[in-house]
């Protein structure tokens, strides 16, 4: 299957890429910021079936024809997206600036968005779309001080995720949405110091993978909140 991860240059994200490229039969192209973190990806596959195309999902409007013709040259079609890439700064709402609520606004819906729309003509029948959100977005959750906007960047990528569903139905283009609660990454002990999550990053990151190849057999449009607690 050829596979694009975005967001895999650390955390969920990097043990989503490890776990895919385990299967020889997978092709792997992981996105992120940190280059040297993506090479080491490459470098440290197995099957030598992990490829990093290093991009900014912040300014993606910038990259866009670069990264669609990058994404090209090695895949003809694509058969799963994960949109993992997140960005997590702690402030609240009153403390908050506009720049840094953009930046959130930016990495979490619109650059996600803007990959899915890129990505889209290499989809087929089957393809799936899996958006990563959080808990801290789902509606009637439990919410907390310093995430106000965190929280309302992965609700528009939630509510985005029902929308495109319906519009990709009648291509059998699937997309869904996992909503995670508490997992011990780096973004978690950010925003929660000291805290410490009941899952870890290696059983999320199985879950995800496991998910994206079986999920679009029994969902579809869905919003599944994946928490054992929240946080």
């Amino acid at each position: 299957m050829n596979i694009i991860v975005n967001g895999g240059s650390r955390g969920i994200g990097k043990e989503i890429v490890i776990y895919l490229s385990n299967n020889k039969d997978n092709q792997v192209l992981v996105t992120g910021r940190n280059k040297e973190a993506l090479e080491k990806l490459v470098y440290n596959s197995y099957h030598n079936n992990v490829f990093s195309l290093k991009i900014d999902l912040s300014v993606i409007d910038n990259q866009a024809a670069k990264f669609k013709t990058q994404v090209s040259k090695q895949f003809d079609v694509i058969d799963i997206l994960i949109n993992n890439a997140g960005l997590l700064v702690p402030k609240e709402f009153m403390e908050s600036s506009n720049h840094k609520a953009r930046l959130m606004m930016e990495t979490n819906f619109f650059g996600p968005v803007t990959v899915i729309r890129l990505l889209k003509p290499l989809m087929i029948r089957g393809s799936h779309i899996i958006n990563i959100t959080s808990m801290g977005g789902f509606q009637g959750s439990a919410k907390y001080k310093g995430l106000s906007y965190y929280s309302s960047s992965k609700a528009a990528l939630a509510c985005m995720t029902e929308c495109l569903a319906e519009e990709f139905k009648e291509e059998g283009i699937v997309v869904n949405c996992l909503a995670l609660g508490s997992v011990q990454t780096e973004m978690f002990e950010e925003a929660f110091p000291g805290y410490r999550a009941q899952c870890g990053v290696k059983d999320m990151a199985k879950f995800i993978g496991d998910f994206a190849i079986t999920g679009r057999k029994f969902f579809n449009g869905r919003i599944i909140p994946v928490a054992f607690n929240n946080p």
